[in-house]
C-alpha cells in the first residue's frame, strides 16, 4: 500500500474530518473504527506497532490489506520483539516499515557517550524514536496506535479519534477502551503473533535496557524506565 497515491489534505481539512467523526466513533467497536479509517484515509493511513503483539496490525489489515506498519527499530530491542516483527511481516497482509534513527547505536555511543539511555533517556528516546517517527509520519494523513486507557493514568482519557498536534495528522486509537485480557483474547482467537514477553511479566514492552518486569497488580507501564520519573517516550503526549 503506497502512501503517495493522492495529495495529502491540509491540517484544516484533516481537523474537520476529526470534528465530524470523533463523536460518532467514540463508542464504536474496534473493527468499525478500522473500517472507517480504511475508507477515509486509504493509502495515507499507517499503523504504529511496537511488536509487543500484532493485534493492531491484524485488526486494521482486515479493512486495509497491505497497510504500512511502522516499527521503530531503535537498535535496543529484545530478541523476542524482533522475532515478533519477523512473524508479523511473514504472516500478516501488511507492509512492515522499519523506521530507523539517523545514528546507529555505535555512532550514537561515539557521538554522545556510551549508554545514553541511562544518563539521558529523554534524549535517547528523542533521537531513536520521536524524530524518526515524525519524519516518517509526514507522508501520511492518519496513524493508528495501540494506546489503551487502562495502561496508565496518563492515557486514561485517550480518545478513539483525535487530532495529533505534535505530528499534524489524525490519530486513531481503536483499542482505547480495551483491557489487557481483551487484547490477549483477540490474539488467541485470531492466531495473531504475540510477543512471549507480554505474558512473562512484561505487559508493556520497550527497549531492553529500559524495560523491567512488572509485579502483579502494578501499573502496566511501571516497568518502563523503572526508577526514573519518566513514564512516556514522548510519542504519545
Amino acid at each position: 500500500m503506497s502512501a503517495a497515491s493522492r495529495p495529502r489534505r491540509t491540517p484544516a481539512e484533516l481537523r474537520a474530518v476529526v470534528a465530524g467523526a470523533a463523536p460518532a466513533l467514540s463508542e464504536a467497536s474496534a473493527p468499525e473504527v478500522a473500517a472507517w479509517a480504511a475508507r477515509e484515509f486509504g493509502d495515507l493511513l499507517a499503523v504504529a506497532c511496537s511488536m509487543a503483539d500484532a493485534v493492531l496490525p491484524h485488526l486494521v489489515a482486515q479493512a486495509a490489506p497491505g497497510v504500512d506498519v511502522l516499527f521503530l527499530e531503535t537498535g535496543y530491542h529484545f530478541p523476542q520483539t524482533l522475532e515478533t516483527r519477523r512473524l508479523v511481516a511473514e504472516r500478516l497482509p501488511v507492509r512492515v516499515v522499519d523506521v530507523l534513527p539517523r545514528l546507529t547505536v555505535a555512532e550514537q555511543d561515539a557521538e554522545h557517550g556510551t549508554d545514553l539511555f541511562a544518563r539521558d533517556p529523554a534524549a535517547c528516546c528523542r533521537m531513536r524514536k520521536m524524530e524518526p517517527l515524525a519524519e516518517q509520519l509526514a507522508g501520511y494523513e492518519a496513524w493508528v496506535t495501540g494506546v489503551r486507557r487502562e495502561e496508565a493514568p496518563t492515557r486514561a482519557t485517550t480518545p478513539v479519534v483525535g487530532w495529533d498536534e505534535a505530528h499534524g495528522l489524525v490519530k486513531i486509537n481503536p483499542l482505547a477502551a480495551w483491557t489487557f485480557d481483551e487484547l490477549l483474547a483477540y490474539a488467541w482467537q485470531n492466531d495473531v503473533p504475540l510477543n512471549p514477553l507480554l505474558t512473562d511479566g512484561y505487559p508493556s514492552i520497550g527497549c531492553l535496557p529500559c524495560t523491567a518486569r512488572v509485579a502483579p497488580g502494578d501499573d502496566p507501564r511501571s516497568g518502563r524506565w523503572s526508577g526514573l520519573a519518566k513514564t512516556e517516550c514522548g510519542i504519545h503526549r
